[in-house]
């Protein structure tokens, strides 16, 4: 499987935010995209959700079948809000997304324990910390199989064990040969990753 972007261009408000991204990833690689606020990191990833359309080029992921045509069909995203109700407990909120998404993986309660809060699942999600909700949000990227990982500063709120964690998590994801494409400002401690510098010249 590869995710292939081609001279794609990105608009926010009308306004041209970039142009001419290309960049391309596959099974088992990491592209951390980095650059200044306002240069377009989110827009690139809503993008590459579907979320926002393109303004120029395209994005298309080679090698997904019937299953995953397109990188919408087959990416998780984790952008700056967490996707939870509050009132809803943490066991309630990851139920529904592993009934939307589908494809089921690990079960609510081995993706729990998997970020460490597997005593929580009857708490409101709205109880909880900053941290723990982002805690929560990650075990969303756990219980539904996607290959592809968008993720938009995941590593926000988290303290350093919880970041250590993660790192773990996305190795495997990375192993199993799923692909991550991040926009953050610190690192994420994986090995051997791509950079895309936005605003810049470093494209890849």
């Amino acid at each position: 499987m590869r995710l292939v972007a081609e001279k794609v261009g990105g608009e926010r408000g009308g306004e041209t935010v970039f142009s001419g991204i290309d960049f391309a990833v596959s099974d088992g690689e990491t592209l951390i995209v980095t650059g200044p606020n306002g240069s377009g990191k989110s827009t690139l990833l809503r993008i590459i959700a579907g979320l926002l359309p393109a303004a120029e080029g395209s994005i298309q992921l080679e090698g997904g079948g019937e299953q995953a045509p397109d990188p919408a069909a087959a990416c998780h995203y984790l952008g700056h809000e967490n996707g939870m109700k509050p009132v809803l407990s943490v066991a309630e909120n990851l139920d529904f997304w592993q009934n939307f998404n589908g494809a089921p993986a690990l079960g609510i309660g081995e993706a729990l324990e998997a970020v460490g809060l597997e005593t929580v699942a009857h708490l409101p999600y709205g109880y909880l910390s900053t941290g723990q909700r982002r805690r929560i949000a990650i075990a969303r990227l756990l219980i539904s199989r996607r290959p592809l990982w968008l993720l938009d500063e995941p590593t926000a709120g988290l303290d350093r064990r919880s970041e250590e964690r993660f790192a773990a998590l996305m190795t495997g994801h990375l192993r199993e040969g799923g692909m991550i494409v991040a926009a953050t400002h610190v690192a994420l401690g994986l090995e051997g990753v791509k950079e895309l510098r936005m605003g810049g010249a470093t494209h890849v």
